[in-house]
């Protein structure tokens, strides 16, 4: 319908529609994650040897490390939480905060509730509900962050109608998780137990992955996938390009297994939401960019930020985006949210 009968020039460009992002930026935004699949495969590499392997397989590329014992109590995750964000802008505290005091903040682990974590920004104005799950682990003091920051950006919007205070699509997370970078900043500043720090960081790269090269490499396939199918191809030709598509994307570093030829069967996104998964890449690496330009400007920052968070869905990503001095047209600006990945596995081989 779209591409023969609208003469959309490709598949993607319908979800791009969608998403307000103009074709050439997603083109770029993969581009760059296909060129940095070895930050990756370095990571793996040196995960392997954590967990005594000469190699990861498939299966084991979210294996937990040896947590460490160390555990969080809830009114020092609300304080970590909290004065990462008054550290870089007290508006922000100051919002996060309101969830707690207007009782919206549901934690307790009890029998029958829903499992995960969810932020439900309502209307513009009213206070969020979060729901997470607290369990005292430095993976829930990232969660409670994470879902924060959804509720800060709902409130940061809320001068705007109900039908356009939400964010867009690639932009959600961006208030969500680099609330999780200014904690993780927070929590490394003041961990010196090397454990706990590698534990710390393993997990957010392990995130990273997960969040960025997975979700673009489906992309990748489901690109090249539609050209095959409109040349009429079987499916077991599509899953021979799905396997080269995991070892691209994997190298020498993970083992593959003949059964992951057949996992795009799988991945309910392609078929119900075709080229929904960049959305995750874009979001993730759009906010390590962000970090990486506030570690660079500092202060002078913090307003760009802030303006960002307050447009809401008002205008599309590249307009907001635009006004806010970012090019995301550049490969440059994509490939600094590489940098910061790629910072992160240094200070891990530092620890190893």
């Amino acid at each position: 319908e779209y591409v023969s009968l609208r003469n959309f020039p490709s598949p993607i460009s319908v979800r791009n529609l969608g998403n307000d992002i103009p074709d050439p930026v997603v083109d770029t935004l993969l581009q760059v994650c296909r060129e940095n699949a070895s930050v990756f495969q370095r990571y793996f590499q040196l995960k392997a040897g954590w967990l005594g392997l000469d190699r990861l397989r498939r299966y084991d590329v979210y294996a937990p490390l040896s947590a460490s014992e160390k555990t969080y109590p809830f009114d020092e995750a609300v304080r970590l939480a909290l004065d990462s964000l008054d550290g870089f802008a007290p508006v922000l505290a100051d919002h996060a905060r309101r969830v707690l005091t207007d009782g919206h903040l549901d934690s307790e682990i009890r029998p029958r509730k829903d499992t995960g974590a969810f932020c439900y920004g309502v209307l513009p104005g009213l206070t969020p509900w979060v729901l997470v799950n607290y369990n005292e682990q430095a993976r829930d003091v990232a969660t409670l962050s994470h879902e924060l920051g959804h509720a800060v950006h709902a409130l940061m919007a809320a001068g705007h109608s109900p039908l356009t205070f939400h964010s867009s699509l690639p932009l959600a997370e961006t208030a969500s998780t680099f609330s999780e970078m200014l904690l993780l900043d927070r929590l490394l500043a003041q961990e010196s137990d090397p454990v706990l720090r590698r534990d710390i960081l393993a997990r957010s790269v392990d995130d990273a992955y997960a969040t960025v090269m997975r979700q673009a490499y489906f992309v990748l396939f489901e690109r090249e996938a539609h050209a095959l199918i409109a040349e009429g191809r079987t499916s077991d030709h599509l899953s021979d390009r799905y396997l080269a598509n995991l070892q691209d994307q994997f190298g020498d570093a993970v083992e593959l297994s003949e059964d992951f030829r057949w996992e795009w069967v799988s991945i309910p996104h392609i078929y119900h939401t075709p080229f929904y998964c960049y959305a995750y890449s874009f979001g993730q690496l759009l906010v390590l960019s962000l970090y990486r330009q506030y570690q660079a400007e500092g202060e002078a920052f913090v307003p760009k930020y802030l303006k960002i968070l307050a447009y809401g869905g008002a205008k599309g990503p590249a307009e907001i985006l635009t006004e806010a001095g970012i090019d995301i047209a550049s490969a440059a600006f994509w490939q600094g949210g590489f940098d910061v990945i790629a910072g992160m596995i240094e200070e891990l081989e530092g620890l190893a």
